[in-house]
């Protein structure tokens, strides 16, 4: 039987809680879900396993609580920027708005508590690989209501783009920002240092225009604009 932490264990240890959270993140975000267990995440935050069953019941419950704790202000601040972007008459101007207001919050969050850093963010990109059903389904109860909201205002001012071809375009979107976050020095290296990948405003204008340049083209089912052939030169 798994022993509980006594009072006084727990008034010693007043942060054993966010201890718990930030060694299950740092597990999680390198060996992935399933390859972690409660006895790691215990000796990675100097506790015993009784207390990481104490605060969050399970490893489910566990990662669950980071998600939430994460993401619950990022998804918020996206929510409040969306409405905003909504209101611009502009369908131009308001389709970079509504991309802004999805790309911003996950670089400008940089506190662990806030919403992003590029640690959550590689959990979050090791959990969608692993394909496991748990973290799949804290993945869809955390983030498809924010989602749909910006599918649905992006078919708005796109809306001869079928909103099929907008879901899997926001899935690439989704994509390059994750590995934005979490490997800028490719950035760097593959520019010879002419480019910052570190550089959060850079990086952000980058994904934003060529987002927004990607909702753009032309559906799959419809042609594509003709390209228009050189004028042959004269050759005598």
């Amino acid at each position: 039987m798994v022993r509980k932490p006594t009072s006084k264990e727990t008034a010693r240890k007043p942060n054993m809680r966010e201890a718990i959270l930030a060694a299950a993140e740092e597990l999680f975000a390198t060996n992935g879900f399933n390859a972690v267990s409660v006895r790691d995440i215990a000796q990675a935050a100097g506790a015993n396993p009784g207390s990481v069953t104490y605060h969050f019941k399970t490893k489910d419950g566990l990662l669950l609580e980071i998600y939430r704790r994460h993401c619950g202000p990022m998804n918020l601040r996206r929510s409040e920027l969306l409405a905003a972007a909504r209101r611009v008459r502009d369908l131009q101007d308001r389709l970079e708005a509504i991309v802004r207001a999805y790309v911003v919050p996950a670089f400008t969050s940089g506190s662990d508590l806030a919403g992003g850093g590029a640690r959550f963010t590689r959990l979050r990109a090791v959990m969608s690989a692993e394909g496991n059903e748990v973290a799949r389904k804290i993945i869809a109860q955390t983030f498809d209501d924010t989602s749909h909201a910006f599918i649905d205002a992006i078919h708005e001012s796109l809306p001869h783009i079928p909103r099929t071809d907008i879901v899997w375009r926001s899935h690439f979107l989704l994509g390059a920002l994750y590995y934005s976050l979490v490997t800028p020095d490719r950035v760097s290296r593959l520019s010879r240092g002419q480019a910052d990948g570190s550089d959060a405003a850079s990086a952000i204008e980058q994904l934003v225009q060529a987002t927004v340049a990607a909702f753009q083209a032309p559906a799959l089912d419809q042609p594509a604009p003709a390209r228009r052939r050189a004028p042959a030169s004269n050759k005598t």
